[in-house]
């Protein structure tokens, strides 16, 4: 109410954003009669609350499609996606996006001028019109089910039928009614929604224990993993030399890099400023001057123990010196440091630009501080830090390792990968444990395997048939599947039932919890955090300690 009487306000109103502007005070500002955005990086302005399992209910789905029409305005309410100042001046959400210098004297013209609003375009007026809006709604909720259930994630059906049906009043409908904001409150998806939003700010909050800032990261290795690793850091503001044996090897990692700032940076300036911090270095001259240096070579003990042993003396005395090593312990690989309380594990997870968790490895030697200041650098650099035990596959690959597995040991016997990957994303798992094979790299997975099971134990024959022959999966372009344009060509699933996805989840749920009674993590949430924030383990349901736990509850 207190909005509503905000927009009928008989004289000029404005709403000056510098800064996140998310939620409520997206829905303050398109109260007000005009809106003026300071162009710099930090604003951007987001209607997360699908993220949260429920809808904008202060009259954003009101007025976002009168203000930029019903296009944008669905994009950004469906996905929760941020726009910067400059796009929100270009859809016309702000009437203005200024420098910082010139902010107030705008926003005092702006009033003062009081120019007309913003008039949409013909065809964005009618498909905000009672006849063309359920057209729209149809279509949007085509395209909806390819991505969500809405059984699964119930707030985008709900915000598309309060804009069709209510043209978008949170008031109108009934508890009962599907675009009720308090009947999504109450629902499942929601409750475990908002406890992911709750672990999310938990782990950004262990990169809070040291003050500890790099400006320069020196990374070996620049295959998919470390090329991407040093991309990523560059990306985020940090000076990055990639060191490799050739610059035939590094011009790969060169190339993905500029895709990545191009297609996430999109200034032609921020790009190129990226692009200048990430220096090729054949040498290694970087890591004498590094404050973070990560190694990211293959999974072999005695190359990773002889990279460290030159790395050591190389390397400033206050620098970290990070593996990035995702199944050999930290233990065995610092056995020969002259200080191994120096090491300290930074495991990213691949593809780096998607997946937001970092695991921090502290070995049984590694100083507390160096662990600290793991986390935050990890922070610096946007990721989620989660502390993990020095233990073989640590939590995430530890978890993944027996769930990819029978799945593997099942394709041997002859299923479909199709079928499987299937009755996994029917579950609401992002992929399918054959589709992510592929993705880490199957080499990957027969390391893991063997650090996990032993190395006498027998990996599964497909699995060790494709390595051999070379094919590793996406980034080879041919693994269990073939893959085209980053995407993985797959036939039709055919005998996907319930049995066959409890049958594949069950590996996964049982380690979880050995991995929780081990003592891997510090507790319940952090693993349910972890595994959602690596692997995506379904989010509507809460981590899979946490569907266990309602399981037992429902039963």
């Amino acid at each position: 109410d207190l909005y509503n009487k905000l927009d009928a306000l008989p004289f000029p109103t404005l709403a000056l954003v510098n800064g996140f502007c998310m939620g409520g005070g997206v829905e303050l500002a398109l109260a007000c009669r005009y809106r003026v955005a300071v162009d710099q990086p930090g604003t951007r302005f987001a209607l997360p609350e699908v993220m949260l399992g429920i809808l904008p209910g202060w009259g954003g789905v009101k007025r976002l499609p009168r203000l930029v029409g019903p296009t944008a305005a669905l994009d950004m309410l469906l996905t929760g996606r941020a726009v910067d100042a400059r796009r929100a001046k270009r859809l016309g959400l702000v009437d203005e996006a200024v420098p910082p210098r010139i902010q107030d004297n705008a926003a005092r013209m702006m009033v003062l001028e009081a120019p007309r609003p913003r008039t949409l375009p013909l065809f964005q007026r009618l498909m905000n019109s009672g006849l063309m809006r359920p057209l729209v709604v149809y279509l949007a909720r085509k395209q909806l089910a390819s991505r969500a259930s809405p059984d699964h994630y119930p707030a985008p059906y709900a915000i598309l039928e309060l804009w069709r049906k209510y043209d978008g009043d949170p008031f109108a409908p009934r508890p009962e009614d599907p675009a009720s904001v308090i009947g999504l409150l109450e629902g499942d998806t929601a409750r475990n929604l908002i406890r992911i939003f709750f672990l999310q700010e938990r782990l950004k909050s262990l990169g809070k224990d040291s003050d500890f800032k790099a400006q320069h990261v020196h990374v070996v290795g620049a295959g998919v993993m470390g090329g991407d690793i040093a991309a990523w850091c560059a990306m985020r503001g940090l000076a990055v030399t990639l060191q490799d044996q050739s610059p035939e090897r590094l011009a790969p990692a060169m190339k993905r890099a500029a895709e990545l700032f191009k297609r996430r940076l999109r200034d032609k300036s921020r790009i190129r400023d990226a692009l200048d911090r990430l220096i090729p270095d054949v040498a290694g001259d970087g890591a004498r001057h590094a404050d973070v240096v990560i190694e990211a070579i293959f999974e072999n003990l005695q190359a990773k123990r002889e990279l460290f042993a030159k790395l050591e003396a190389q390397a400033k005395p206050e620098a970290l010196l990070a593996s990035n090593t995702s199944s050999l312990k930290l233990a065995d690989i610092g056995a020969k440091f002259e200080d191994p309380s120096r090491l300290v594990g930074i495991h990213f997870f691949n593809p780096v630009p998607q997946l937001q968790l970092v695991e921090v490895v502290r070995g049984t030697v590694t100083g507390a501080q160096i662990a600290k200041r793991a986390a935050a650098f990890v922070r610096q650099i946007d990721k989620l830090p989660l502390p993990v035990k020095d233990s073989p596959g640590f939590l995430v690959n530890r978890v993944l390792g027996p769930y990819i597995d029978q799945a593997l040991r099942m394709v041997d016997e002859g299923v479909a990968p199709e079928t499987l990957d299937a009755a996994v994303t029917a579950f609401g798992m992002p992929m399918g444990p054959i589709e992510l094979a592929d993705t880490v790299g199957l080499d990957i997975c027969l390391a893991v395997g063997k650090e996990l099971a032993g190395e006498s134990a027998e990996p599964p024959r497909k699995l060790a048939e494709l390595v051999a022959a070379g094919n590793l999966g996406k980034k080879t372009g041919r693994g269990f599947y073939v893959w085209q344009e980053g995407k993985a060509r797959k036939g039709a699933a055919r005998g996907v039932t319930p049995e066959l996805t409890e049958k594949l989840i069950e590996p996964y749920l049982k380690e979880a919890q050995v991995v929780v009674a081990e003592g891997i993590v510090a507790d319940a949430d952090l693993v349910d955090a972890g595994l959602i924030f690596a692997t995506g383990f379904a989010p509507f349901r809460g981590g899979p300690l946490n569907y266990m736990k309602s399981k037992r509850g429902n039963s």
